[in-house]
């Protein structure tokens, strides 16, 4: 895919602007929209591997950055202005007949999960989910997945220290759970590891894009 078929758009939300580089598949089979966390934005190195790995495999990658990320700002707001700012993106990228997913790393699987059944779309991505915050397991976000609605695909890394590895809970169908066997939240591999930084993104993209054209509309 050549980088002039990527496309950008901002998108008016009660929070402001978003952002959508859109990186499309030649003949759509599938759409992922994918958010960026709190901490970073739509450069992360699993949110761009997706977006280069699924296209030729007939899934458009959308990767959204939330209005305070296209203001400039540092600290993301409340979770209920991000969800503000991400159900009328999902609301403009929902495609007709194809597979929708929604999703995100971090904060933004948060978002795509709470916001699922009124975002229309078919199944959640959750990228290194925050199951708690760092230390302290007692402040479980464990809800938010397990009462989403749709099927979820989980992708935690085993050294996560938002929660991994068998901290994480038992996921019953639709959820499902791609347990890594290295990587940290932004799920970087140790040099010590019998694995490549670059094995394990292809790991992630060749199990997501199986889940994504497995889904039905």
């Amino acid at each position: 895919m050549s980088t002039e078929s990527v496309s950008t758009e901002l998108i008016p939300t009660p929070a402001g602007d978003a952002r959508v580089t859109t990186h499309p598949a030649a003949a759509p089979r599938a759409l992922l929209a994918l958010g960026h966390g709190a901490g970073g934005g739509i450069e992360a190195p699993d949110l761009r591997a997706l977006a280069a790995a699924l296209p030729p495999l007939g899934v458009s990658v959308a990767l959204v950055e939330q209005p305070w990320r296209v203001a400039g700002r540092k600290l993301a707001p409340a979770p209920k202005t991000l969800d503000a700012g991400w159900l009328p993106v999902a609301a403009r990228l929902r495609p007709a007949g194809v597979p929708f997913v929604v999703g995100g790393r971090s904060a933004g699987a948060r978002v795509a999960c709470r916001t699922a059944a009124a975002s229309g779309a078919d199944g959640v991505l959750a990228l290194a989910f925050p199951l708690h915050p760092p230390g302290r397991p007692e402040r479980s976000r464990a809800d938010e997945l397990l009462g989403c609605p749709l099927p979820v695909l989980v992708v935690q890394g085993a050294a996560d220290p938002f929660g991994g590895g068998p901290e994480f809970p038992p996921l019953a169908a639709p959820h499902r759970l791609l347990a890594l066997p290295y990587g940290n939240h932004s799920f970087a591999v140790p040099k010590r590891a019998p694995m490549s930084q670059e094995e394990l993104l292809r790991q992630i993209t060749d199990a997501v894009g199986a889940w994504v054209l497995a889904l039905r509309p």
